[in-house]
C-alpha cells in the first residue's frame, strides 16, 4: 500500500506499506486481522516473509478445525513457538473480532475500554533539514494534532528538536530514536532536557533495559520504553528496575491485545503512564490501537493518526478521521468494528494464502 508521504527513521525509509492481513472463518463469521510486520527487519527481526512461514507451518496447524475458547486458550497453544510475536499477534486480532461478532460487542466493550474517543497525535519522519520538519509539523498542527512526535537519530536530534520548540512553545512534543544510540552516545542527547519533552521513546538498543535505568538517572525527561517491552515479563523487569516512567503499548510487538491488556493492568496498578504506539496500520490495524486506547491507563495520546494521514486509500470502508480536539472515535460495532473493501484488498493484494483443515 503506497504511503501518502515517505515515513523515515533511524532505521530505515519506506515508501509503501506491506503486511499481512489475516481473516479466520468459523461459525458462518469472518474475523479479520493485521500482522503488523514490514518488508524489512529493521523493526525486529520479524518481516511479512517470516511472518508468512510461521502462520502457515506452525500457528496454522494449532487451530485449525479447533474449538478456540478465548485469547488466553489461543496464547497457551502457541506458547510452544518462541517470539514471532507480529504473527501470533496478527491471528489472535482475527480472533477477537471473530468473537465480538459471535457475541454482538465491539473490541471496547469487551476490553472494559471507557473511553468514546481518544486522544491521538501524529508521528513525523526524519526531514531533509530542521527548516522542513518545522513546515511538516506546521502542517499537522494545522490539521489539529495537538501532540506531534518526531524521529531522531544521531546528527539529527537536538538541532531539529530545538527548532520545532522554538516554532511551538506550548506544543506536547515527544521524540523518538529506535534504539538508534548506545549509552556512550546518548550522551550528545542531554541539551533535550530542557526542552519540556513529554518523553524521550527508546534511545538505546532494542533488547536493552538495565543500560536504558542508568540513562533515566541522568535525565528529568521521562524515557519511554518500546521495542525493549516484548512481553508483560519485560515490562514488570523496566518497571522494577526504573528503567522508564512511561511504556508504549503495541500489541503486534508483545504477541497480542490479550499481552497488551496484561502490560495495561501491571502499568496501572503501578501508577506508570501508558500509551498505544502506531506501526503505519490498515483500518484494520486501527480500529484495533482505538479500542485498546480507550482503556483508562492510556493517559498519554497514541500514535494511531487519521486514515488519510498514511494513505489515500485503505483497505477497510470505515475511514477514521480527527476531530477538532486531536482525538478520534473508537468504533462501535461488533468486534473491530470494520468492514472489508474487498476491491481495495485485492487490488493491494500481491499474494493470498488459503488454509484449510486436514
Amino acid at each position: 500500500m503506497p504511503l501518502v508521504a515517505p515515513f523515515e527513521t533511524s532505521f530505515g525509509r519506506e515508501v509503501d506499506r506491506e503486511c499481512v492481513i489475516v481473516s479466520i472463518q468459523a461459525e458462518g463469521l469472518v474475523g479479520w486481522g493485521e500482522c503488523v510486520a514490514s518488508g524489512n527487519p529493521g523493526y525486529n527481526y520479524e518481516t511479512t516473509g517470516t511472518a508468512i512461514h510461521i502462520l502457515k507451518d506452525f500457528v496454522a496447524p494449532l487451530i485449525l478445525g479447533q474449538d478456540i475458547k478465548d485469547a488466553a486458550d489461543f496464547q497457551r497453544r502457541v506458547a510452544g513457538i518462541r517470539g514471532h510475536h507480529l504473527a501470533k499477534a496478527g491471528v489472535e486480532m482475527a480472533l477477537w473480532d471473530l468473537f465480538g461478532k459471535r457475541d454482538h460487542k465491539s473490541l471496547r466493550e469487551m476490553f472494559g475500554g471507557k473511553k468514546d474517543k481518544v486522544e491521538v497525535g501524529v508521528s513525523v519522519g526524519l526531514q531533509e533539514s530542521p527548516e522542513v520538519l518545522v513546515r511538516a509539523v506546521t502542517d499537522y498542527v494545522q490539521q489539529g494534532y495537538a501532540r506531534v512526535k518526531i524521529k531522531i537519530k544521531p546528527g539529527r536530534d537536538v538541532g531539529d528538536a530545538t527548532a520545532v520548540r522554538k516554532a511551538f512553545p506550548n506544543l506536547r512534543l515527544q521524540v523518538d530514536a529506535n534504539s538508534a544510540y548506545s549509552l556512550e552516545t546518548s550522551q550528545t542527547l542531554r541539551p533535550l532536557d530542557p526542552l519540556d519533552l513529554l518523553l524521550i521513546e527508546q534511545p538505546l538498543f532494542e533488547d536493552d533495559i538495565w543500560d536504558h535505568r542508568k540513562l533515566q538517572e541522568q535525565f528529568h525527561t521521562a524515557i519511554c520504553l518500546d521495542e525493549s517491552i516484548v512481553s508483560p515479563r519485560h515490562a514488570r523487569y523496566a518497571i522494577e528496575m526504573k528503567a522508564c516512567r512511561v511504556i508504549n503499548i503495541k500489541a503486534g510487538r508483545v504477541g497480542g491485545l490479550s499481552q497488551a491488556l496484561e502490560i495495561h493492568d501491571l502499568c496501572r496498578a503501578q501508577n506508570v503512564p501508558v500509551w498505544c504506539g502506531g506501526m503505519l496500520e490498515t483500518g484494520i490495524g486501527r480500529a484495533s490501537n482505538l479500542a485498546l486506547a480507550s482503556l483508562p491507563g492510556f493517559v498519554l495520546p497514541g500514535d494511531i493518526s487519521a486514515s488519510d494521514r498514511y494513505y489515500r486509500r485503505d483497505i477497510t470502508h470505515e475511514k477514521f478521521s480527527l476531530n477538532s480536539d486531536s482525538t478520534i472515535d473508537v468504533p462501535r460495532g461488533a468486534g473491530l468494528g470494520v468492514t472489508i473493501d474487498e476491491n481495495a484488498l485485492k487490488s493491494f493484494s500481491l499474494a493470498r494464502l488459503e488454509l484449510k483443515p486436514a
